[in-house]
């Protein structure tokens, strides 16, 4: 003989209880710019300039952009960002 009323048995013990969400962790948003540090980094860019070898890579592109004789400039450049930043997905920012 069946029940006719609801019974805590099996999977449906527990009361039903809507999941809290969570913000994420700032750890999660690491690779994430906040506003702030991005104006920062922008102020000090206006105010100090560009560093000696970004000077040389614009320059690489500006020869690449032209035409002439330096069509793989783009790979140049990057390839002489990574060397002095260290790592390609950084050198590719960087460009």
């Amino acid at each position: 003989m069946a029940l006719c009323y609801p019974m805590a048995v099996g999977l449906n013990k527990v009361p039903k209880v809507t999941k809290h969400v969570n913000k994420p962790r700032h750890s999660r948003c690491r690779r994430c710019l906040t506003k702030h540090s991005k104006f920062m980094r922008n102020m000090i860019q206006k105010v100090c300039g560009f560093a000696p070898y970004e000077w040389h890579a614009m320059e690489l592109l500006k020869v690449s952009k032209d035409g002439g004789w330096g069509n793989g400039s783009n790979k140049r450049a990057l390839k002489f960002i990574k060397k002095r930043v260290g790592t390609h997905i950084h050198a590719k920012r960087k460009l």
